[in-house]
């Protein structure tokens, strides 16, 4: 591990993949520690990220084209995102430069080591909402601490969850599971929210999670989820949740259908949670935030204020708006079988009908959940919902194209009667030939930087639709 003078110091960074869910923060994070960056990105090639774009502009990051031309001996730190192939011209021009190649986890737990304390928040569905409303209660109450999430508030555009704190202070970040370098946090405080197949087999994952318990000075833990549990009792932590056994327990008022409500027995006292966005799993993932704002010195009638105005994460059940005729469209960044789930839950229990659209993230994930998604959604689905495949997205670079949505739809029994649209233009299309009044338009999908104009589109299209078309459309 890097030593904290890396981090002390002016230096020039270089980001590949700097439009990442968890690079941006980060090169953000830098540039704030009086670091010089630049950085590059396919999807600002291709046109897309336009905001983000401007935002990184607008902090004195500069932007560099792919093709190796802004790898120069120049660079102190190569930082790149394990999503980027090792065979672009950027990484190869770092590696014949011998440059100081670091991948973007490493970074983060540098930052996270230094920090006083470092708190990591983890689990495979949660942990970006968790740290956005962190970030909300850091930021609002003005708290001296940094934050690092995955995703961007709500009418924040895309530039991931940053608030800067000093250079010497707590740091509240978001680590992932998902390309193995959980195992590499050292935090004075983790949490892990849950634990389910996704990225890999249940097994590897659970053993990714026990290391890191095992690295984190102290634990918090999820009671209600049995994985998290587990790990909370053998590594003696503190539990949370819905759960008569945890330790601080989540008593549940209401779930739905616009807001959580519900009580957490904190140290200290009761503190009351009302959280804008509906579902179980947003009360305990603000049952989560409140916890770690109360390691952070915050009050808990603070949190009870601030978390009622939670504007919410951006593509985490976002209701992006509703037509005259009542339909709601709501975007979700679900993408694994749990996320899914629960997802078209919180949508059922809002709404009488679902039309949903889900888009995997990519050919790899697609046969990796192939299965479990034949299973899960006839089990899940109403007689009266819709479902629709889309084709699956497509990042760019070298990968194998040998499974299509087309033939997950062809999964499902014939009286799912499963949808496919083979681009968005196609989901739109089928939209609007399912959706009618009263419904929930439900659009599933990660990485894909379109989903969120696509979301909005569809919700045009239906406006424009006259009532009586939407009420007449063939079933």
């Amino acid at each position: 591990m890097a030593s904290e003078s890396h981090l002390a110091r002016g230096l020039r960074y270089h980001f590949s993949g700097v439009a990442g869910a968890g690079m941006n923060p980060l090169a953000q994070l830098m540039r704030a520690r009086g670091h010089t960056v630049q950085g590059s990105d396919r999807s600002f090639e291709q046109r897309k990220n336009g905001d983000l774009e401007a935002r990184l502009l607008g902090l004195g990051i500069e932007l560099k084209p792919q093709d190796g031309s802004a790898v120069t001996p120049a660079i102190d730190r190569f930082v790149y995102t394990t999503a980027v192939e090792a065979d672009t011209p950027e990484m190869l021009a770092a590696q014949a430069l011998g440059l100081d190649r670091v991948p973007r986890p490493r970074l983060l737990a540098e930052v996270l080591t230094g920090a006083t304390p470092g708190v990591a928040i983890a689990g495979t569905a949660g942990k970006s909402t968790i740290c956005g409303m962190v970030a909300w209660l850091v930021r609002e109450a003005r708290l001296p601490a940094t934050v690092l999430g995955g995703s961007a508030l709500v009418g924040e555009g895309s530039a991931g969850c940053f608030v800067a704190g000093p250079a010497i202070g707590p740091v509240v970040a978001e680590a992932c599971e998902s390309d193995g370098s959980l195992v590499g946090y050292w935090a004075a405080i983790g949490l892990i929210h849950n634990v389910s197949r996704d990225h890999g087999e249940l097994g590897v994952v659970r053993r990714q999670f026990a290391t890191f318990a095992a690295n984190c000075g102290r634990l918090l833990v999820n009671a209600r989820c049995p994985e998290a549990a587990g790990l909370g009792r053998e590594f003696k932590a503190v539990s949370y949740g819905a759960s008569p056994t945890a330790d601080v327990p989540l008593a549940v008022v209401g779930v739905g259908p616009d807001r959580a409500r519900g009580v957490l027995r904190a140290p200290g006292g009761d503190l009351r949670l009302d959280v804008p966005q509906p579902g179980l799993h947003n009360l305990e993932n603000a049952a989560a935030a409140a916890l770690v704002a109360i390691e952070l010195g915050m009050l808990p009638g603070a949190i009870t204020t601030l978390l009622s105005r939670f504007p919410g994460v951006a593509r985490r059940f976002e209701v992006v708006g509703t037509t005259d005729s009542g339909i709601r469209v709501v975007d979700d960044y679900a993408h694994n079988g749990e996320k899914l789930r629960a997802a078209i839950a919180t949508a059922q229990a809002g709404s009488p009908r679902l039309v949903v659209v889900f888009q995997p993230h990519g050919f790899g994930p697609a046969r990796f959940l192939r299965p479990e998604l034949k299973e899960l959604l006839p089990r899940v689905l109403r007689p009266q919902d819709r479902f629709c495949y889309a084709e699956i997205f497509y990042a760019g670079g070298t990968v194998a194209k040998d499974v299509s949505s087309l033939e997950l739809a062809q999964d499902l029994p014939p009286g799912l009667r499963c949808g496919y649209a083979p681009d968005h233009e196609g989901v739109r299309q089928w939209i609007l030939a399912e959706a009618r009044p009263g419904d929930t338009v439900l659009i599933m999908g990660a990485r894909d930087p379109d989903l969120p104009n696509l979301a909005r589109t569809v919700l045009d299209a239906l406006r424009a639709e006259p009532a009586a078309a939407l009420t007449n459309s063939p079933r």
